[in-house]
């Protein structure tokens, strides 16, 4: 996972800064935010957390009215899920994930460099759910599914992102929306043993990412 998070970084650094020097047009800027994540998935209970975001990103003139958005992001995304304790206590435990992202957005000016509207792929390389160690023995559901066996999920993961800037050119505010096009929890399914204990069904499940950052060019 660490290996695979250097290489990201050291390819989207290139293209980073790369496309910076590209056209004049180009702004590099640092951004930061909070995220709302959940889970969606019908396989247990899950509910939303708050998590945060921050990162690099280049916008550069594109044709007309359109520019094209390169960044990096690095994040936690947090969400919980509902489970009960061995002495049968119900408790909600938090899982994280931790990870980074590379967008290449088409983004559309609605009023010159004020207002715009962003959408486009995004790749997410992720490490495994975290959770605290007193919880892994949880159960998820009564078929003696733990807390612990859904943490291995797919490392890495595609994402739609749509989203709309307003500001200046110095600072903007960033409001978005990515939904997980793939099932993050596929790699699940690699273990029938799981599997058994889901009902005797494959897990199926989507991020959805809902995301406020401030934007600063330099």
């Amino acid at each position: 996972m660490k290996k695979l998070l250097i290489i990201t970084l050291l390819l989207g650094s290139g293209c980073l800064f790369a496309q910076y020097g590209y056209r004049d047009g180009n702004r590099i800027g640092i951004l930061g935010g909070v995220t709302q994540t959940n889970l969606m998935t019908s396989d247990f209970n899950t509910k939303p957390e708050l998590g945060w975001g921050a990162g690099l990103q280049v916008r550069g003139n594109y044709y007309n009215n359109f520019s094209m958005i390169f960044g990096m992001l690095f994040s936690e995304n947090n969400f919980s899920v509902e489970t009960v304790s061995p002495l049968l206590k119900k408790e909600e435990v938090k899982y994280k994930l931790m990870g980074a992202q590379i967008r290449l957005l088409l983004s559309y000016n609605v009023v010159k460099d004020h207002v715009s509207l962003d959408f486009g792929p995004v790749l997410m390389v992720n490490d495994k759910f975290k959770i605290d160690k007193k919880y892994e023995n949880n159960l998820v559901n009564s078929q003696g599914l733990t807390a612990k066996e859904i943490t291995d999920i797919n490392k890495i993961n595609g994402n739609i992102y749509v989203g709309l800037s307003a500001g200046n050119r110095r600072v903007r505010f960033l409001v978005n929306y990515q939904y997980g096009m793939n099932n993050i929890l596929n790699h699940l399914n690699k273990k029938d043993e799981l599997k058994v204990k889901n009902n005797n069904s494959a897990f199926s499940g989507h991020v959805g990412i809902l995301s406020g950052q401030l934007l600063f060019n330099l």
